[in-house]
């Protein structure tokens, strides 16, 4: 792949840009294992090779999120970044214009030319970082697997709202895919992507992600992963190791929308027709755990969709409190008529420790007091996902009754140095 925006200096975002991509994945999966095989190891306990090859992605093409700093004029809106050639503390808010970036799913950059002609007939002022003045500083897009749009608009207060109202029918019926449309409000001058309030437009309140045949609700300001092709291989992998043990009841930490504990609900077939420990069909009880009450919000919502909050749970706490004994006793405040049926104990923590926990941190990892607490409960498998071998590799150094069964790289964004790693341990 190659870029103009990267040739002219005017976009370093990708900073792998013309490197061949192989090359791209046979350094990616050499640096995280210089991290991680010092501690982990390089063989599974049968003595084959720990490290299963990458999953290479498209090179191109795959990015589901855009996020887009508006800049220009109203009548010529860019739709992009601010130009990184300037000192962000003297930024003059001269933006370059990402429309055509290769990175985006070609449904993506199809809408980009109407949200700008959308810009244009509201007359949306964009936000100047410069003078800081003018409204819109940002629009985000997300595309779903079934070429839904969700489109949000990033305003500094309501004073142009009206005008974005009238603009939405001609928005719905330019891209009659749009299933949401909100305004975010962000009126600190601040180097933030969005703000606290979300006002909803037009459409439904999630845009429905359906990776793997299950629904995955995503509310505006959920977290999903912005590789869709990556992300359904990242649960499908997952779920395919779990079923190698006999496990049948799931802690899934850092759950958001319930990704990784919806796949795992049930063990399914196995693709090469091999039994595994359990049946398929054997249904799993899942109890997710998540800071963001939006994402656990959208979580319910699946559940009930899909039958099975009974015994796919959720609620809104941080993982890190469990071992201070501060885990959550609630589940979010839902609207009345997104509230999972009555009985089904929501935000209860489960008495009983699980066969195996799903661990799905941030970059910091899950750190050494949850890792410590892993490594004292005699709990049976534990997945773990991590987007940085560096703080997995030290999570590791506090997992020593545990060894390394699988792992593997999935390259969830090619051109950069970033990827995901996933890894099942067992107790030794």
């Amino acid at each position: 792949m190659q870029c103009p925006h990267f040739d002219a200096g005017e976009c370093r975002s990708c900073p792998l840009m013309g490197v061949p991509y192989a090359e791209q994945l046979d350094r990616k999966q050499a640096g995280v294992r210089r991290l991680l095989d010092p501690v982990a190891g390089t063989r599974a306990p049968d003595d084959s090779e720990l490290w299963l090859d990458p999953v290479p992605s498209r090179e191109s093409g795959f990015r589901n999120k855009a996020k887009m700093v508006v800049t220009g004029t109203a009548e010529n809106p860019r739709l992009g970044i601010l130009d990184p050639r300037q000192h962000p503390k003297h930024h003059d808010g001269t933006g370059v214009d990402l429309r055509d970036c290769g990175l985006y799913e070609p449904a993506l950059g199809a809408a980009f030319p109407v949200v700008a002609e959308v810009i244009t007939a509201a007359a949306l002022a964009p936000y100047n970082v410069g003078t800081r003045t003018g409204e819109l500083k940002h629009v985000i897009m997300t595309l779903s697997p079934s070429g839904g749009l969700m489109v949000r608009f990033v305003l500094r207060s309501t004073d142009q709202l009206p005008a974005l109202r009238a603009a939405v029918p001609a928005l719905l019926a330019a891209l009659p895919n749009t299933e949401v449309v909100t305004a975010n409000l962000l009126p600190e001058h601040r180097a933030l992507l969005e703000g606290p309030e979300e006002i909803h437009l037009a459409g439904a309140q999630t845009l429905t992600m359906r990776l793997n045949g299950i629904p995955l609700n995503l509310r505006p300001q959920g977290f999903f992963q912005t590789n869709t092709a990556m992300a359904a291989t990242l649960y499908s992998l997952a779920s395919e190791w779990l079923d190698t043990t006999d496990a049948v009841s799931v802690w899934d930490l850092y759950c958001g929308v319930g990704g990784f504990g919806f796949q795992l609900a049930e063990v399914r077939p196995h693709d090469d027709g091999r039994p595994g420990p359990l049946p398929a069909g054997t249904e799993r009880t899942v109890w997710g755990l998540e800071t963001s009450a939006d994402a656990v919000a959208a979580a319910q919502v699946s559940a009930r969709e899909l039958g099975v909050q009974d015994r796919v749970r959720f609620a809104v706490g941080d993982a890190t409190a469990i071992p201070t004994g501060r885990t959550p006793d609630r589940a979010p405040d839902l609207a009345p008529e997104e509230q999972p049926a009555v009985g089904t104990g929501a935000g209860e923590v489960p008495a009983e420790l699980p066969d195996a926990v799903v661990v799905n941190p941030p970059r910091r990892g899950i750190g050494s007091e949850l890792a410590d607490w892993i490594e004292a409960s005699g709990i049976p498998h534990v997945l773990y996902s991590s987007c940085n071998a560096t703080t997995l590799a030290r999570d590791l150094e506090h997992l020593p009754g545990y060894r390394p069964v699988r792992a593997r790289l999935l390259d969830m964004f090619p051109q950069t140095e970033h990827y995901e790693v996933l890894m099942l341990l067992e107790r030794r």
